[in-house]
C-alpha cells in the first residue's frame, strides 16, 4: 500500500527506480496502489481527475516492456476471423453498470464488423457467464480475458495481442486504477485508438494520453476536460435504444396525486458519506406523494435494511418500495410500472439511467451536488429541470405537481432524447468522425456550489467513529491486494 502523504513525485521516482532494476510488476503495482488509495478517499472524489505525472510513468512503463517483447508472434496469434477488427481494452465487464452497457452500444452501432473485447481483470474477474451468453447469438463478438498472472504478465499478454492484431482501432475503456491496460497502449505499437474517459468523477488513469483521441460522454465532462486540464477532446453523448414511439408516451400515467416516482442507480452510487442520504430521504418522498416508489439497482444488504427500517418508523407500508436488483431495460421497468417523475440519483447521478427515463418521456428531478458539476448531471436534463440541494425543496416541489407540469416536462424530456442521444448520433460518428456536428449543451448557470456547505459538513464528519468507518472500507477494498495478480 502507497504512502500517499509522500508527493506524488516521490512515488513517480520509486518506480522509476523499481523499473530501472527491472521491476515492472512493482513499477504496475505502485501506480495501480496509488489511484486506488486516492478512489476510495471521499474527500478526493470529483476533486481530482487526471494526473499527467501518472500517465507519463504508465507510457515509461509500457514502453519498457514492449522493448523486451521479443517472443510474442510465437505465443500468441490473432483469434480467428479478427483481423482488422475493432478492439475494446477493458478491465473488467460486468451485467450491470454503464461501463458495461456502453461498450455494447459501440458494438451494436457497428454491426458489420468485427468486435474483440480484451479483459485485463485487473478491476476484479468479469461476469463470464452472462458474458458468454449475451454475446453467444452474435457471432461478431468475442470477449477474452487476461490469464491469471500478475501485473507483468497481464501487460506482456495484453501488448502481446495488440501487436498480434490488424485491429482497425482499439478504444480504451479502463478502469481508474488499471495501470496495465494504460501502459500497454503505448504509441510505439502504432494503433489507431481512443481513450473513452467513463471514469469521469475520479482519478483515471489515461487522461492525458495525447496520442488517443480523448472522447467525453457528458457536457460536464468535455468542458472540464477542455477549459480546466487543457486537454484536445471530443463530445460524443451516450445513447440509448428508443424503445417506445413517440405517439405512444401517453401510455404513462400523468396524475399529480399519489405519484409514482423512480430511481435507478446501485449502491456505489448512494451508498456514500454526503449531507443528505437517498436511505433517508426516500421513506420521506413517499409520505409526501402518498405514492409508491420504484428502486432499480442492487443495494447493500445494510443499505436495504435501513430503508425498510425507515419507512418502518414512518409507518409506511413496505409494498409502497418496489425494489428491483437489475433490469434489462430500466426504460421498460419505467414503462411497466407507470412511472410518474424521474428522481436523479444522489450523491453521484447516474447518466445512462437518466437519458432512458428522458427518452421514455418522463419529467426528472434533478440534485445539485454540493460542489461538483460532474456528480450533478445536471446539463443532461432538458432546459427547465427541477433540481434541488435542500431536501425541503425536493418535498416541496413534489407535493406542488400538477398533471399540466408533469405532461409539459415529459415532452421536453424526449424532445432532449431525440436531439441528444438516438442510437444515430453514435453511428454516424463511427462511420466516420467527420460526418457529425453536434452541438454541445453549454454549463448551466444555475448550478452554485456551497463550499461553505460541504466544509461544515466534512468537518462534522472528523469523528474517530467515522474516520475508523472509512478506513475499513479502503481496507475491505485493499484486501485484493493479497490476493491480486
Amino acid at each position: 500500500m502507497p504512502d500517499t502523504s509522500q508527493p506524488i513525485s516521490s512515488l513517480i521516482r520509486r518506480a522509476e527506480y523499481a523499473l530501472e532494476n527491472g521491476g515492472i510488476n512493482t513499477a504496475l503495482g505502485v501506480v495501480h496502489d496509488y489511484v486506488e488509495q486516492i478512489i476510495t478517499n471521499p474527500i478526493c472524489t470529483s476533486h481530482v481527475f487526471a494526473s499527467q505525472g501518472l500517465d507519463a510513468l504508465c507510457l515509461m512503463i509500457g514502453r519498457y516492456n514492449l522493448a523486451r517483447l521479443t517472443t510474442y508472434q510465437a505465443f500468441y496469434s490473432a483469434p480467428l476471423g479478427s483481423e482488422n477488427a475493432i478492439v475494446y481494452v477493458v478491465s473488467r465487464l460486468q451485467r450491470s453498470g454503464g461501463h458495461s452497457r456502453l461498450v455494447q452500444d459501440f458494438i451494436r452501432a457497428q454491426p458489420s464488423k468485427t468486435h474483440l473485447i480484451l479483459s485485463t481483470e485487473v478491476g476484479g474477474p468479469s461476469d463470464h457467464h452472462y458474458l458468454s451468453m449475451r454475446f453467444a447469438e452474435e457471432g461478431n463478438v468475442q470477449f477474452m480475458r487476461a490469464p491469471s498472472g500478475n501485473f507483468k504478465a497481464r501487460l506482456e499478454w495484453l501488448q502481446s495481442m495488440l501487436l498480434a492484431l490488424q485491429s482497425e482501432h482499439v478504444y480504451l475503456f479502463n478502469h481508474h486504477q488499471d495501470s496495465v491496460a494504460v501502459a500497454a497502449l503505448v504509441p510505439e505499437i502504432r494503433l489507431n485508438g481512443s481513450f473513452c474517459h467513463h471514469g469521469d468523477h475520479h482519478l483515471c488513469l489515461g487522461v492525458h494520453l495525447t496520442h488517443l483521441t480523448h472522447l467525453d460522454f457528458h457536457p460536464m465532462g468535455y468542458h472540464y476536460c477542455r477549459s480546466e486540464l487543457g486537454i484536445i477532446n471530443r463530445y460524443l453523448p451516450l445513447t440509448i435504444e428508443d424503445r417506445v414511439a413517440t405517439d405512444s408516451l401517453s401510455q404513462f400515467q400523468k396524475s399529480a396525486a399519489e405519484l409514482m416516482t423512480a430511481t435507478a442507480a446501485r449502491y456505489n452510487k448512494i451508498e456514500l458519506p454526503y449531507y443528505v442520504s437517498y436511505l433517508d430521504l426516500i421513506p420521506e418522498v413517499l409520505a409526501t406523494t402518498k405514492g409508491r416508489h420504484l428502486h432499480i439497482g442492487k443495494l447493500s444488504p445494510w443499505g436495504l435494511r435501513r430503508l425498510q427500517a425507515n419507512l418502518s418508523r414512518r409507518g409506511i407500508p413496505s409494498e409502497r418500495l418496489i425494489y428491483m436488483e437489475w433490469t434489462p431495460s430500466v426504460w421498460k421497468s419505467l414503462e411497466a410500472h407507470n412511472v410518474d417523475i424521474y428522481l436523479a440519483s444522489f450523491p453521484y447521478g447516474a447518466a445512462l439511467t437518466l437519458i432512458e427515463a428522458m427518452g421514455a418521456g418522463l419529467p426528472v428531478i434533478m440534485h445539485q451536488h454540493l460542489y461538483s458539476r460532474v456528480l450533478s448531471c445536471l446539463e443532461l436534463a432538458y432546459a427547465g429541470a427541477f433540481s434541488w440541494a435542500d431536501p425541503e425543496e425536493l418535498l416541496c416541489h413534489l407535493a406542488k405537481l400538477t398533471p399540466e407540469r408533469l405532461q409539459q416536462e415529459g415532452v421536453l424530456a424526449r424532445q432532449r432524447y431525440e436531439q441528444f442521444h438516438k442510437p444515430q448520433i453514435l453511428k454516424t460518428y463511427l462511420a466516420g468522425e467527420q460526418q457529425i456536428k453536434l452541438s454541445i449543451p453549454p454549463l448551466r448557470k444555475d448550478f452554485k456550489p456551497q463550499w461553505d456547505e460541504w466544509a461544515a459538513w466534512v468537518d462534522s464528519q472528523m469523528t474517530w467513529s467515522n474516520l475508523l468507518r472509512v478506513k475499513g472500507f479502503r481496507a475491505l477494498r485493499s484486501l485484493r491486494s493479497f490476493i491480486r495478480p
